[in-house]
């Protein structure tokens, strides 16, 4: 008995060491986990950028900073691109402003009503012209959410006026008035909105701007006829894929958490659909049947919802064919206005593979930038010192910044430049000869 005791006696001390080696090494681990999630040892870097040496672009490069200068996010969670991307699609904005715009209703041939939101400027531009700015939001987005009306709040007080579309059923208050809503690529809603804006300012000129699948619509709206961009200034597309079709492929895949994102997108699209069943399965519509509806029921994936559902709003006959006629990538070649592709090389919801479209268009057409940050998510570009993101972001300042210096390049260079390509050249041939 005693011996037994003596035994217990002597192991006991060594027990609280071990312990204590056993919390420094769960210690260690979680910090290792928290390290690796959240990226901290990630370099904070200026945009790799891609582009030719032209005039303008090195026009560009100098009066705007931004683009040459480091991005730096916060740095306890800004170098994780999910966390960008959740803060981005929980809140939008930090410290989101209220500005105060006309909505519009305009009657489309078949039957659908659009809509958008219309913001006066603020102040005076510095370029003393009118510039609006048309602006497609992102997926199932509208006016209302917290980083447009950031975005629109800061153009405004740069003196620019905003043009918002709504996307067509994403406004939960807005009845839909034909069988049909947003779809990936359908520019009929956005070219419905500019034709608004250039017959009812004539003297305006446009700056052109798309939020992800937002992106994809303006480049491509851009790209179908050289007459849509007449009045334009320069286009920004901000985290857009550019290639539905290739795109797929990757949503499916779990690297990245992807396939959680599909199902979350998901999920959002089939609550905006399933608000307007009325008008899109119980109105009479020939292209939705009750076994759509069921299928819509138990998709998970955007490409199922696709496939059921949003390929037949303009008769596609599979999947693959809407994808590919609805991508910017068969379009965004023709594109000749300045062009500036923004994109994030930690974005979730974009492969890398797909940023190939971007840098090889900026290599081979001299209008092209390509811009692809280290850090931002999806459309989160949030900057700040440690913890606390700024109201503003990266994104809303580099924006404005390209816009302003394309406007300031416009009104120095000379008349006979400010013209569409081929009067330019007759102008220039003329007044040289």
């Amino acid at each position: 008995m005693t011996s037994h005791d003596t035994e217990v006696y002597t192991v006991a001390p060594e027990m609280p060491a071990m312990f204590d080696g056993m919390k420094l090494a769960a210690v260690a681990t979680i910090l290792y986990i928290i390290v690796r999630c959240l990226n901290l040892k990630s370099p904070t870097a200026p945009p790799d950028l891609t582009y030719q040496d032209t005039a303008l672009n090195r026009f560009l490069l100098k009066s705007c900073p931004l683009l040459t200068k480091e991005y730096i996010p916060p740095l306890l969670w800004g170098k994780s691109g999910h966390l960008q991307t959740a803060l981005y699609g929980k809140l939008g904005r930090v410290s989101s402003p209220h500005p105060t715009g006309l909505r519009k209703y305009l009657p489309m041939q078949d039957g659908a009503t659009a809509t958008f939101d219309l913001f006066e400027p603020l102040a005076d531009h510095q370029s003393g012209a009118d510039i609006t700015m048309v602006i497609c939001p992102g997926i199932g987005n509208h006016s209302e959410k917290h980083y447009i009306r950031t975005f629109v709040d800061h153009s405004q007080r740069q003196g620019y006026r905003c043009a918002v579309l709504n996307h067509l059923g994403a406004l939960p208050n807005i009845e839909l008035t034909s069988p049909r809503m947003f779809t990936y690529g359908c520019t009929w809603e956005f070219a419905a909105m500019v034709g608004y804006i250039k017959k009812m300012y004539p003297q305006t000129q446009l700056i052109v701007v798309g939020f992800s699948l937002g992106g994809n619509i303006v480049c491509k709206f851009l790209g179908e006829n050289r007459a849509n961009q007449e009045r334009v200034l320069c286009c920004v597309s901000v985290c857009q894929g550019y290639s539905a079709l290739r795109a797929q492929e990757t949503f499916l895949q779990w690297d990245q958490c992807r396939r959680f994102y599909n199902f979350l997108m998901a999920d959002n699209m089939k609550k905006i659909i399933l608000s307007h069943r009325g008008s899109l399965f119980y109105g009479g519509s020939p292209k939705m049947v009750d076994a759509d509806l069921r299928r819509l029921y138990t998709a998970t994936s955007l490409m199922q919802i696709d496939d059921n559902i949003m390929r037949k709003f303009h008769g596609y006959s599979s999947l693959k064919e809407y994808y590919e006629k609805e991508s910017c990538v068969h379009y965004i070649h023709n594109v000749n206005v300045p062009l500036l592709l923004v994109n994030s090389a930690d974005d979730p919801l974009v492969h890398g593979s797909l940023l190939t479209i971007p840098r090889t268009l900026a290599e081979k057409k001299e209008n092209v930038i390509f811009a692809l940050t280290l850090h931002g998510g999806h459309l989160g570009f949030f900057e700040g010192a440690v913890l606390f993101p700024q109201p503003l972001t990266w994104m809303d300042k580099v924006i404005v910044g390209y816009a302003n210096t394309i406007c300031q390049w416009e009104k120095q260079k000379p008349a006979c430049q400010s013209q569409g390509a081929h009067a330019a050249e007759t102008k220039c041939s003329d007044s040289t000869s």
